[in-house]
């Protein structure tokens, strides 16, 4: 039911790169693009969610949570 395929391991080290500079900038970002101070926290978060969805992507697991996800929901379709 897995298989590696390198499209969504390139896409899951771009996630992981880009959560990890929402995380380093999250000042700048805070400042320039949400309310200030405010959101720092809030900024980090989205961060770290980046990071873990890139995670999930690298080792192509998001096919198998949706296909379990669809199956709760619908289990006669899947």
């Amino acid at each position: 039911m897995w298989e590696f395929n390198i499209g969504w391991f390139l896409a899951g080290i771009a996630a992981i790169v880009a959560g990890a500079l929402i995380i380093v900038f999250h000042k700048w970002i805070g400042d320039n693009f949400a309310s200030g101070m405010v959101s720092y926290g809030k900024i980090k978060l989205f961060g770290l969610a980046a990071i873990g969805i890139g995670l999930l992507f690298m080792t192509n697991l998001h096919t198998t949570l949706l296909r379990l996800i669809f199956h709760i929901i619908m289990p006669s379709k899947f």
